[in-house]
């Protein structure tokens, strides 16, 4: 059981979103307490499969994964996560500390690995230290969330596949809300360039996203800032 003291409930303005996975129950009501506590939205899973198909429905900012699990284990589960293209930040928390079990941890992608037992104010300085290195990556707007290093669309929270094409337009405009995206940059993203293949494209990409791309005559297109 980790120690239980005050801590600070002002430390953290932003809402990211964690999964929580421990097995031990009391401990893992306590952590996502003291994560709630501190701003933070956590899902908990008890076990692998939980884990699996709460990944598989939403997105995430970081995990947090014990390692001895009763139907698995945390490292083999962040091993399959990352050969399945998901590169969330991952924190290890685990009673183990034989430098094996520790170097497994890092070499499938961990980004970070606490003992048990530790204190509250530890696990929180090492999550604001993953989530802030990351944090720039993200692009929200409206519906929308775009990880720009992974490449990956969200809309509500649900994975959103593009096709190549939309996916370099879209890259383009959104990288770049409030300000104009010329046609020429945009054509790069066609196999064969031309104005009518690019509004076609636009067009596509409108409809499946619900958002307005505003068109800048002669010039080119631009997400408007909310």
């Amino acid at each position: 059981m980790i120690p239980i003291f005050q801590f600070n409930k002002n430390r953290m303005d932003v809402l990211n979103k964690i999964l929580l996975l421990e097995d031990d129950i009391e401990l893992c009501q306590t952590i996502q307490e003291i994560l709630q506590e501190n701003g933070y939205k956590v899902d908990t899973a008890h076990n692998e499969e939980s884990a699996i198909e709460k990944t598989f429905e939403n997105s995430y900012d970081l995990y947090i994964f014990d390692i001895n699990l009763p139907d698995g284990n945390g490292i083999e589960l962040l091993k399959s996560l990352k050969e399945a293209n998901d590169n969330t930040p991952t924190i290890f928390i685990s009673a183990l500390v034989d430098i094996e079990s520790i170097s497994k941890a890092f070499k499938v992608g961990g980004e970070d690995y606490i003992k048990k037992p530790f204190f509250p104010e530890e696990l929180l300085v090492r999550i604001d230290a993953k989530l802030h290195k990351f944090q720039d990556e993200l692009i929200t707007y409206k519906h929308l969330k775009y990880n720009k290093t992974k490449k990956e669309l969200y809309i509500d929270e649900k994975l959103f596949l593009l096709s190549e094409l939309l996916k370099c337009i879209f890259e383009k405009l959104i990288s770049n809300i409030g300000n104009v995206v010329e046609n020429y940059e945009l054509q790069e993203c066609l196999k064969s360039p031309s104005s009518t293949a690019l509004r076609v494209a636009i067009n596509k990409l409108k409809q499946q996203l619900n958002i307005e791309i505003k068109n800048i005559r002669a010039t080119g297109y631009m997400i408007e800032k909310i």
